[in-house]
């Protein structure tokens, strides 16, 4: 794994000469953010050795160099996921790269469904923890030091810091957020009303088929996490006959102005 990352590494840097400080992974319905970016390169996955490639409608699949503010950010504009067969390795080799690519803050958004009663379809919600209910960690097998230690303390998988900051900025922008805990599952199937009931049962507020992996392998390399999510159903009696992939991305792109917005203010003023 070290191997392929350095070798995907070096050619990046022999195409662009950019050391970005912030990375952000875009979900479903916010490919978008990129417009907000000053963009000086784009690199395609399918020319970036060893990258996977994006299957998902909504998920358009390249990384996207460029500034925002003074800041120097990369951003995927398209994630892989577990459910699409690859392996967790393989989900979260993008942050391995980003890591040596220079990254040492990670954006992190998604759609998911929502269980916490007071959530509503549209509403933002800032992650604070998450429960990782995925059949295969991102860190099984041998530990490579190179990357992080082999037990990695998860009491803060979302940067304390970073939520505050984004709750202010926020406030200043007049943009409605909620906090919440992000439930992981695998997917690709929308969650039943007895798997959406096991999920606020143990207490989380919403649910999804991605962030996990990559927040934990940030983690294991000292990257600092933040992380967002877009309600796009609710788990109940009253919405989830009509859920599909189409309404989850027109619920998304509702919300993605604010999204960007809260984005792009939290990246400028770090």
């Amino acid at each position: 794994m070290f191997e392929k990352v350095q070798e995907t590494v070096n050619y990046i840097k022999s195409k662009i000469n950019f050391s970005p400080e912030f990375g952000v992974i875009l979900g479903s319905g916010l490919g978008g953010f990129t417009e907000d970016i000053q963009v000086e390169f784009t690199l395609p996955y399918n020319e970036i050795p060893n990258f996977p490639v994006s299957t998902v409608e909504g998920h358009k699949g390249a990384l996207v160099f460029g500034t925002i503010g003074n800041k120097k950010v990369v951003a995927m504009q398209g994630r892989f996921h577990y459910y699409e067969g690859y392996d967790m390795k393989e989900v979260t080799f993008p942050v391995r790269v980003m890591k040596f690519l220079g990254v040492e803050k990670l954006v992190v958004s998604n759609a998911s469904g929502g269980v916490n009663p007071f959530y509503k379809v549209g509403d933002i919600v800032i992650i604070y923890d998450h429960i990782n209910m995925m059949p295969e960690h991102p860190l099984r097998g041998k530990n490579d030091e190179r990357f992080g230690p082999r037990f990695v303390n998860m009491s803060e998988p979302y940067s304390r810091d970073l939520i505050t900051k984004a709750k202010n900025i926020a406030i200043d922008l007049n943009i409605e957020v909620k906090d919440g805990i992000y439930y992981g599952l695998q997917g690709p199937t929308f969650e039943t009303l007895s798997e959406y009931r096991m999920v606020k049962i143990v207490g989380a507020d919403c649910v999804g088929m991605s962030t996990v992996p990559e927040v934990i392998v940030a983690r294991h390399m000292d990257v600092e996490c933040f992380g967002i999510s877009v309600i796009t159903d609710i788990g109940d009696e009253h919405s989830i006959d009509t859920i599909s992939h189409q309404e989850v991305l027109e619920a998304a792109q509702k919300a993605e102005p604010k999204v960007r917005a809260l984005i792009r203010e939290l990246i400028a003023r770090n």
